[in-house]
Order: structure tokens, then sequence, then C-alpha cells
């Protein structure tokens, strides 16, 4: 079964366009491998990627990895100190439509 990760439309438009390829997130991920990118609030899955790792970020790495997680406002980051590695990313063309179901926040499968 495929999983989904919702993101926000801002942070989508840096992975696709920008270079982004850490997703910073408050907690650690045992995920790896091939998922799918879902915008937040759209019922569609926009690309797809593959997961390749997480670690903490530290002050001092953030303030030097600009470049990786594109996070304007450092102090956000430590809440959100998990950097998701992301590779191999995919912007389809077509969104493909998906129905979203109750609670879920962070995952979907699909």
């Amino acid at each position: 079964m495929a999983k989904g990760l919702i993101i926000r439309k801002e942070w989508l438009g840096k992975i696709f366009n920008h270079g982004k390829h850490w997703e910073m997130r408050s907690t650690q991920t045992k995920a790896r491998g091939l998922i799918k990118l879902i915008e937040s609030g759209s019922g569609l899955v926009v690309g797809e990627c593959v997961i390749t790792g997480c670690h903490k970020v530290s002050e001092d790495l953030a303030k030097k990895s600009f470049e990786c997680h594109q996070v304007e406002d450092i102090t956000l980051l430590k809440k959100w100190c998990y950097a998701w590695r992301l590779c191999d990313i995919k912007k389809y063309k077509k969104p493909i439509p998906y129905k979203h179901p109750r609670g879920a926040v962070i995952w979907v499968n699909l």
C-alpha cells in the first residue's frame, strides 16, 4: 500500500522548484522508500519522492544548511528539528485525486 505525506503548498513549491530536500518535522520517521506527496487541503497527490533517512538538526547545522530546509525563521526549527531527507523528487504533470480519510494529518494510506 502506498503512503502519502501531507505537506503545505508553500513547502511543496520549495521542494519542487527550489531544491528543498529536507522536510522538517517535529518527530522522527522510520519510513524509507518511495512515498507520494499530497498538497494539504487539496485532495490531490501532486508528486512523489524517496525518503532516504531522518536526522536531528542542531541550531548550528540549521544555520549552515538553509539551502536544504529553506525555513527563513530559524526559531521554528527548535520545534521542527528533524530533517526527513528526500531525493528523486518528481512533480506530477497531472495531480491525482484521492479520498482524504477523516483525521489524517501527516500520513495517508493510498
